[in-house]
C-alpha cells in the first residue's frame, strides 16, 4: 500500500497568492498597473551595483547584512541591532508567525489585509482571524474586541493594501495598550514612504517591545524583482527572528542595490511627488465620472464601483485598451478594482477610458 504524506493541518486551507496579472492576451505591449510597482523603476544608482555585484556571484554574501542594515539606521535614526532583512517584507511576517504563533493561537489582521498575513498564519499552524474594518478603515475598536487569551499576533498594514486608508498613531497606541501582554501588534509599513512625515511605526516600536514594524523596497524603490525588505523592533524578537531566518536570504546584488536605491534621496524624493500629483489627479477624475475612492496614503487608488458587475465590466475595458489594474474579490471587495498610480501618460489613458465607459453604459 503507497505511502501518503499528509501535510500539517492549515497548509490545505491556503489559497496560494496570486499576483497581479503583467501581461493581456493577444497583446505584445500593455501597461501594468496592477501590483503597486514604481512606475519609474528603480534608482540608475541601485541598476548599477547590481550590475557590479555581478562580478561576485560565485562567493557567499555576507549573512549580517551589516551594511545594509547601516544604511536603513542612518537614514531612519534607528538602531542597526534592532533591524532585520529579509527577502522581502514577506519573509520577515512569515517568521513572525513560525516564530510566535502555532496551533491553538490566533493571528488578527483586518478584513480587507494583505492577504500573505492569512496565509502566514495557517502556514505555522495558527488560526487567522478577520476583524471587520469600518468603511475600509482599521477598526481598533473591533480589533480590541476580537482579541482573546490565544491572540499572538496582530497585522496592520498602515497605510493598508488595498484600501489606501490608514490610521494615525494614537489609535495604534490605544491599540497596543489595550492588546494582551501576550500578543504582538505588527505594523507593516510597505507604503510608509509615500506618507509624508510618517515614520511607519518606527516611534511605537522603539518604545513598546510588543510593537514590530515592517517595510519593503519593492514599492517606492522599484526592487520588486530583488525581494528585499526590513523590520525593526525589540532586540529579544531579532534575536529570535534571527536564529530561524535562512543564513544567506538575501544575495550580493540585492543588498548592494536595495543600498544604493536608499542613499538616492534625489530620486526618491521625485518619485513621492510624483505619485501624490498623479495620486490625488486621477482620484479626482474617477470621481468626477461617479466612481469614488477613500483617500489613498499609498501609490495606488481603490476605486468603488455600484457594484461587481460594473467592476468586471470597466476591468474588461481597460483590459480592452491594453490597461491591467487589480480585481480585488479576493480581498473581500468584488465592486472595486486597485489601480497602482502611474505616469502621467497612463494616468490619463485610465480616466478616458473610465470616463468612455461610463459614458457608453448611460
Amino acid at each position: 500500500m503507497a505511502t501518503v504524506i499528509v501535510p500539517k493541518s492549515g497548509i490545505m486551507a491556503i489559497d496560494p497568492y496570486v499576483g497581479g496579472r503583467s501581461s493581456l492576451p493577444g497583446r505584445d505591449e500593455a501597461v501594468k498597473l496592477s501590483s503597486n510597482e514604481n512606475p519609474f523603476g528603480a534608482s540608475p544608482y541601485a541598476v548599477d551595483a547590481y550590475r557590479i555585484a555581478a562580478q561576485n556571484l560565485h562567493r557567499y554574501p555576507p549573512s549580517d547584512h551589516h551594511a545594509l542594515r547601516t544604511a536603513i539606521g542612518d537614514l531612519h535614526a534607528l538602531e542597526p541591532d534592532r533591524i532585520i532583512c529579509g527577502a522581502g517584507s514577506d519573509e520577515i511576517i512569515g517568521l513572525l508567525c513560525h516564530a510566535y504563533a502555532g496551533p491553538g493561537d490566533e493571528v488578527l489582521h483586518t478584513e480587507h489585509g494583505f492577504l500573505m498575513y492569512r496565509i502566514s498564519a495557517l502556514a505555522s499552524g495558527a488560526t487567522p482571524i478577520a476583524v471587520r474594518e469600518s468603511h475600509r478603515v482599521t477598526d481598533v475598536d473591533a480589533l480590541l474586541d476580537a482579541c482573546s487569551r490565544r491572540t499572538r499576533l496582530v497585522f496592520i498594514a498602515n497605510p493598508n493594501n488595498p484600501t489606501g486608508t490608514m490610521i494615525d498613531d494614537g489609535e495604534l497606541s490605544r491599540l497596543v495598550n489595550g492588546m494582551p501582554r501576550n500578543a504582538m501588534l505588527v505594523l507593516d509599513g510597505a507604503y510608509a514612504e509615500y506618507v509624508n512625515g510618517f515614520d511607519g511605526g518606527a516611534g511605537l516600536a522603539r518604545s513598546h517591545d510588543r510593537v514590530f514594524m515592517t517595510r519593503t523596497f519593492s514599492k517606492l524603490y522599484g526592487l520588486g524583482g530583488l525581494r528585499v525588505g526590513w523590520g525593526y523592533g525589540h532586540r529579544d524578537v531579532i534575536d529570535v527572528l534571527g536564529r530561524i531566518r535562512a543564513p544567506f536570504n538575501l544575495g550580493t546584488g540585492q543588498l548592494a542595490a536595495a543600498e544604493a536605491a536608499l542613499r538616492d534621496r534625489e530620486f526618491a524624493g521625485k518619485c513621492v511627488e510624483e505619485n501624490t500629483r498623479w495620486r490625488e489627479w486621477l482620484a479626482g477624475a474617477l470621481a468626477t465620472e461617479g466612481i469614488p475612492s477613500d483617500r489613498s496614503h499609498a501609490n495606488f487608488i481603490l476605486a468603488r464601483f455600484a457594484d461587481a458587475e460594473e467592476a468586471d465590466a470597466c476591468n474588461a475595458r481597460l483590459n480592452d485598451n491594453g490597461l491591467i489594474v487589480r480585481k480585488v474579490g479576493n480581498y473581500g471587495l468584488p465592486e472595486c478594482l486597485r489601480i497602482t498610480v502611474g505616469n502621467e501618460t497612463s494616468c490619463r489613458r485610465v480616466a478616458e477610458t473610465v470616463r468612455a465607459f461610463r459614458k457608453d453604459r448611460q
